[in-house]
């Protein structure tokens, strides 16, 4: 059962005054899950400026706008407000007509969610581009697709992965890029690990052998295959979500691992292609945190202000100033933004 259901009201820190973006959200009935994306959302400032600024209504698209107005006006409430803590459930309510699951009392995976939100606000948003690739000098497995469809939410969060793919008989290369908005990272340890440790696990080069092996044109059958990502276009921001969840045989579980990141200067440099190793380097905003197992459990985030450039705790309703306790925090639970 999720805690927060029996906590009505705000129950922010006594102590502090009511900063703008420091602003708890109700608990409608297991929706911490929701409460922890918004306040991560609502923590990018470029995102926060966008929609305070009124920008989202020139963009908005009359046949799908409910989400996006719905958005605006919960990060309205939240920045612009003087309550300290608000109800998002105008929100709730325009996603659920389109995703019902969202509007029932049960537990439901962050993840998930923000993906259709960022997907919702996409939609609401976008304008229409005919799609191409770069072309000239620049190496085919590191050519940028140019997306047929732009919208804020593309501009600030979406990266571009390019696979070189190797046949291991012939040796022959081929390259296949792929679009993401959420880089879903493996944990290589049990104990304790960092963020580079994951990231270098994901772009470490893998073998494909057995049944997973690919149909290799030159040598016209499936052979053993050598695959290697890189990014051949960093997002503004970049999100990471950690695969805390794994499946060994029919028995599943939850990774506890340590996970340490810096709060500033996170390098990206050594897996972005050398073509464009340009702002390479980001620093911490937002984290979202998952308490309990897979059978449920309980969803709050942290988030640094860029108003008071503090980080606080959101529990809900519940919202508490970190108050600078370490240089580095340690991560347990499940996905977080980084901002540039």
């Amino acid at each position: 059962m999720d805690p927060s259901d029996t906590s009505p009201g705000s129950e922010a820190d006594e102590n502090q005054s009511h900063f703008q973006g420091v602003t708890g959200l109700r608990n409608l009935g297991n929706t911490c899950y929701m409460n922890a994306i918004l306040q991560c959302l609502c923590s990018i400032s470029p995102l926060v400026e966008y929609f305070l600024s009124g920008k989202y209504i020139t963009a908005l698209r009359k046949d799908c706008g409910e989400v996006a107005t719905a958005f605006a006006y919960v990060m309205t409430d939240m920045w612009l407000g003087d309550a300290d803590c608000v109800s998002p459930e105008i929100f709730r309510s325009a996603l659920g007509n389109l995703y019902p699951a969202f509007m029932k009392k049960t537990q439901q995976d962050a993840q998930e969610f923000l993906i259709h939100v960022l997907n919702e606000l996409h939609e609401a948003l976008k304008k229409y581009h005919g799609r191409s690739y770069e072309k000239g000098s620049i190496p085919r497995c590191c050519r940028k697709a140019i997306a047929s469809e732009t919208s804020i939410i593309t501009r600030l969060f979406e990266g571009q992965l390019s696979y070189r793919v190797t046949c291991l008989k012939c040796e022959n290369c081929t390259y296949k890029n792929e679009v993401f908005t959420v880089l879903s990272l493996p944990i290589p340890s049990e104990s304790q690990c960092s963020l580079q440790d994951c990231l270098q696990c994901f772009f470490q080069q893998d073998t494909l052998t057995w049944n997973n092996r690919i149909h290799c044109s030159f040598c016209e059958t499936k052979q053993e295959t050598a695959v290697r990502a890189s990014i051949s276009k960093a997002p503004k921001i970049v999100i990471f979500h950690l695969k805390r969840f794994d499946v060994l045989g029919t028995m599943k579980r939850k990774l506890r691992t340590d996970i340490l990141y810096p709060l500033t200067n996170l390098d990206l440099t050594p897996y972005i292609c050398p073509i464009f190793r340009k702002r390479s380097k980001y620093n911490l905003c937002a984290v979202v945190n998952h308490f309990g197992d897979l059978d449920g459990g309980h969803y709050t985030a942290f988030c640094k202000n860029s108003v008071t450039q503090a980080w606080y705790s959101f529990d809900d309703t519940r919202v508490n100033n970190l108050a600078k306790k370490n240089k580095d925090l340690v991560h347990k639970y499940s996905p977080k933004p980084t901002e540039k």
